[in-house]
């Protein structure tokens, strides 16, 4: 059961929206961009055009390439073909985007690096990451009551191995919190019930997403936390987001 002990309540839960969707468009294209740029001439670009907010501000940040695939049944659905990001604000917010946006598309271990021919067909979505937050908790399982399904993403930590999963990835598998802590112990290379020890460190973040709803197609801000799933779990809680994102009460 699901407990807002820890949030301060439902109205203490302030949603990190740090950008405007302009904002969020221009680092989407600029993911592409560098991509694009990095596949057909092996160069890293400089974004001289960028806006100053997005060259100087700091966060952690990852860049997602799925590739749009047609089923045996005919309906067109997203494949993932490369996810890497840097979890903390190491550069500025432009510099960061395009790293990881090459990097997923030459670097993902789980994928053959991408060809400029797949271009077409992928699209990119780009995840900026508010800093992680530490959870103290005096038992494992308070862990299950302080972390929100489609609100946090969640970074499990052990000596130097670390296990991170984005928002959006638990609420695309429909997983619960305690399959979304098995799942970033997991790649941290920890057994998938390593958080129920004392000696994982859990911390929670959020992300605000933007992502092409087709290749080179319109950019728009993916709100996972108002996906049905959300809505079923926490009543309350996406009726407070729904008032602090500005639209209607989702019925």
């Amino acid at each position: 059961m699901y407990s807002y002990r820890d949030l301060g309540m439902v109205k203490g839960l302030k949603l990190f929206r740090p950008l405007t969707l302009e904002e969020g468009k221009y680092l989407v294209k600029l993911a592409r961009a560098a991509v694009t740029e990095y596949l057909s001439f092996g160069r890293v670009i400089e974004p001289r055009d960028a806006p100053s907010k997005l060259r100087n501000e700091r966060f952690g940040v990852f860049v997602t390439i799925e590739k749009i695939v047609q089923g045996k049944d005919g309906i067109f659905f997203r494949s993932l073909r490369g996810r890497v990001g840097f979890p903390e604000a190491n550069c500025p917010l432009t510099h960061s985007t395009i790293l990881a946006a090459i990097y997923a598309a030459t670097e993902d271990p789980r994928f053959q690096p991408l060809t400029l021919s797949e271009l077409k067909d992928v699209v990119f979505e780009v995840s900026v990451l508010s800093k992680p937050s530490l959870l103290q908790v005096s038992s494992p399982l308070e862990y299950l009551e302080n972390i929100v399904l489609g609100v946090h993403g969640v970074l499990v930590e052990k000596n130097s191995r670390r296990g991170i999963v984005l928002p959006q990835v638990a609420i695309q598998y429909e997983w619960d919190v305690e399959t979304l802590l098995s799942e970033a112990c997991t790649r941290a290379g920890l057994p998938p019930s390593a958080w129920k020890g004392g000696d994982v460190k859990v911390y929670v973040f959020q992300a605000q997403i933007f992502y092409e709803l087709e290749p080179e197609g319109e950019v728009i801000e993916r709100m996972v936390y108002l996906n049905p799933i959300v809505k079923k779990k926490y009543p309350e809680l996406v009726s407070e987001i729904c008032r602090q994102v500005g639209i209607e009460v989702m019925t």
